[in-house]
């Protein structure tokens, strides 16, 4: 019974890849011990294949609703096989300030998805290897309640 609920999951989780069809790229990165500590920095690689349309790329957090604080701040560095082609510090809202109502979406009970956006419309100088590099910027060294963290590449058209 085991064996066919496995099977199951692996036809339905092929099933909603394939009826993604703008993305390119999306992985995460899970936490183990159930904190994000300030020293690990997830890095993630993926090819462009045409550069001449436009992408997205969205930045991913998995939370619990014991995250200490209402939003979170990281930076992320985009390069190219040479180069630095990107670093900015973003901002996102996990919690309603005034409610403390999680954002994000749910699956899991006391566990929240975000999709954080990082870049929109950006257009890559040419086809290739490209890394995006992840670093939280809280003034916690060990920010608890951070599950995973991930990046999204998508194509911003259709």
């Amino acid at each position: 019974m085991k064996k066919v609920g496995l099977a199951l999951l692996a036809v339905f989780t092929i099933f909603l890849s394939a009826c993604d069809k703008k993305r390119i790229y999306e992985k995460n990165v899970d936490f183990e011990q159930r904190y994000w500590l300030v020293k690990e920095q997830p890095e993630f690689e993926f090819s462009v294949e045409d550069a001449t349309i436009p992408y997205n790329l969205y930045g991913n957090i998995r939370n619990e609703v014991s995250y200490p604080k209402t939003n979170l701040y990281l930076t992320y560095y985009l390069r190219d096989s040479t180069t630095l082609l990107q670093k900015k510090l973003v901002s996102s809202l996990l919690f309603d300030e005034k409610t403390g109502q999680p954002f994000g979406t749910s699956g899991l009970g006391d566990v929240y998805d975000h999709r954080v956006p990082i870049l929109m419309g950006y257009k890559f100088n040419h086809p290739g290897k490209y890394t995006v590099k992840l670093e939280q910027f809280m003034r916690l060294d060990t920010l608890r309640g951070v599950l995973a963290v991930g990046i999204r590449v998508e194509k911003a058209v259709e």
